[in-house]
């Protein structure tokens, strides 16, 4: 197999190639093995008659399919805020192999296109209003893949103590409605404790009762 031409595709280490065989497809230059990205094969003034082995046209294939994968991804961004295990099920799901979407998963994040404490802060933010407890947030965040001590760090960062306290009123309300509001209020108190809520939003709560 032999290189026919490789060009320069705008920017971002793109590139065009067209192989002996008809293939003609693009790729990302990082995508490929670190020992060919700045290899006399990706140089578009050398690279036009080369002959590469089977592994080097298996290494610009697997980069052409890393890059097939990112634009998929960079689509699904586009869309909305995307977690790392959200997004990687979802490319698998459209067809595309593990190894590409591990590939293209490392590049978005360390461009922090996609950020798993970003999207558990928005995630908690857009159900603030509607949840009923911070264990209730964290059990719905590890169930998106996000790891149990980046959520339960999300969670303190945005669920401060008003907001922990309109959260305990709801529960406290149904609670109630539940109980008939003839129950122990130590056995609430017991409750939120085990709901996740804070010593401090507790008693504030309580308290003011």
């Amino acid at each position: 197999m032999n290189i026919v031409s490789l060009k320069p595709e705008a920017r971002n280490e793109l590139f065009r190639i067209e192989l002996s065989d008809g293939s003609l497809f693009s790729f990302r230059n990082c995508y490929l093995p670190p020992e060919l990205q700045n290899a006399p094969l990706t140089d578009p003034n050398s690279a036009e008659g080369r002959e590469i082995t089977a592994a080097e046209e298996e290494a610009f294939r697997g980069a052409s399919a890393c890059l097939r994968a990112e634009k998929a991804a960079l689509r699904l961004i586009a869309r909305a805020e995307q977690c790392t295990a959200g997004l990687s099920r979802k490319l698998e799901k459209r067809g595309h192999e593990r190894a590409s979407v591990n590939a293209v998963i490392s590049r978005l994040s360390s461009l922090r296109l996609i950020d798993d404490s970003r999207y558990s802060g928005l995630w908690i933010e857009s159900r603030l209003r509607l949840a009923r407890s911070p264990r209730r947030l964290l059990v719905s965040l590890c169930a998106r893949g996000i790891g149990r001590d980046d959520a339960e760090t999300a969670i303190k960062k945005v669920l401060d103590e008003e907001a922990e306290i309109s959260m305990i009123a709801r529960y406290a309300k149904k609670y109630a409605k539940k109980t008939g509001g003839g129950d122990d209020p130590r056995s609430l108190k017991h409750l939120l404790k085990s709901e996740g809520f804070s010593q401090a939003a507790i008693s504030r709560f309580l308290d003011g009762e």
